[in-house]
């Protein structure tokens, strides 16, 4: 069974539903032709997009092409709204979450929902993940930080204990990326920034001892491949043994804490999905394409399924396996 644990949507949000919460700033969908639509915020065009990510008919013409069993689907990032006011970003998120579902129903069987929340209170975030788990979405999706509140954060790890004790599966994907007017063209931001967001994600919950505060049975899966965690793991390590200051709330080594978490296998080269089976174990990867977007993999599952640098059991795992049974699926 392969299964897709990272793709996107975008619900057929009008502009008057988003200038409800915010004029300049909460995007909308506008639908050129039945080829072709556009994100807008506000009234300024953010990111040219095609039908599967707001159609879930094309989407699964899509995955029948692809030979995709089931595909779990999740937010725009840019739909989170954690700048905005929070008890509006409350319900907002309801929203979206109840449009994800509507989405995923047309197609129970081949697709599932994760939820966004309004990261930036945590009790409303708390309070809209379990009312999206008892509604049907199979999980939670998070950005990798709230402003300057990286997951290391009290309240964010706070967050995190409540989807543990919850049996909430978590997806954290990069957003709202750095380097600012540094990274202005070739997508920089996707290319260079994206890699460091996740990494700093995976590194705060390490390098902070957040790790040993959450339950081991919190679940959570760090999309595109863990970023540059994998590759730069080593440095990590060796830091930790020879600065007191890398270590001083880590009381582990780095490398042993690759049991705590999964990543998905959005790194689109044979070569580096070895190394990240290498260093996290073939049981703690999944199969993630960042589907309908251009930077994500075109055929779903490719990769995977043709390397000769996976054995069988390998393969199995990450094509759907692993994602079974973090989300519980059934």
């Amino acid at each position: 069974m392969k299964i897709d644990m990272h793709s996107h949507l975008f619900p057929a949000i009008t502009r008057e539903e988003a200038f409800a919460l915010d004029a300049t700033q909460a995007p909308w969908l506008r639908i050129d032709d039945a080829s072709k639509g556009m994100i807008m915020r506000g009234d300024q065009e953010f990111r040219p997009v095609t039908p599967p990510l707001w159609d879930a008919d094309a989407r699964i013409a899509d995955l029948d092409r692809q030979g995709v069993d089931l595909q779990i689907v999740c937010a725009t990032p840019v739909m989170f709204g954690y700048a905005l006011d929070a008890a509006k970003v409350e319900t907002w998120s309801a929203r979206m979450n109840d449009l994800t579902l509507e989405h995923c129903n047309r197609h129970p069987r081949r697709l599932k929902a994760l939820a966004q929340v309004p990261l930036q209170d945590t009790e409303r975030a708390c309070r809209e993940a379990s009312r999206a788990k008892a509604c049907g979405h199979v999980g939670v999706q998070i950005g990798n930080h709230v402003g300057d509140r990286d997951l290391d954060d009290a309240q964010l790890v706070e967050f995190l204990h409540h989807c543990a004790v919850s049996d909430i599966p978590v997806l954290v994907h990069p957003w709202d990326m750095m380097g600012g007017a540094r990274m202005k063209q070739w997508m920089l931001p996707w290319l260079v920034s994206m890699p460091a967001e996740t990494s700093l994600g995976i590194l705060s919950l390490i390098l902070s001892g957040a790790f040993e505060r959450l339950p081991r049975s919190l679940k959570v899966c760090f999309a595109h491949g863990g970023g540059a965690f994998a590759y730069t793991l080593g440095r990590v390590d060796n830091a930790w043994k020879h600065r007191d200051i890398v270590r001083k709330d880590c009381p582990n080594l780095p490398s042993s804490y690759t049991d705590r978490f999964y990543v998905d296998s959005a790194v689109f080269d044979e070569q580096a999905l070895r190394l990240l089976v290498d260093v996290m174990g073939s049981e703690r990867v999944m199969l993630g394409s960042d589907h309908p977007f251009p930077l994500g993999e075109q055929q779903i599952g490719q990769l995977v399924g043709d390397t000769t640098l996976l054995n069988g059991v390998e393969k199995r795992r990450i094509l759907g396996g692993n994602a079974k049974a973090f989300f519980n699926l059934a």
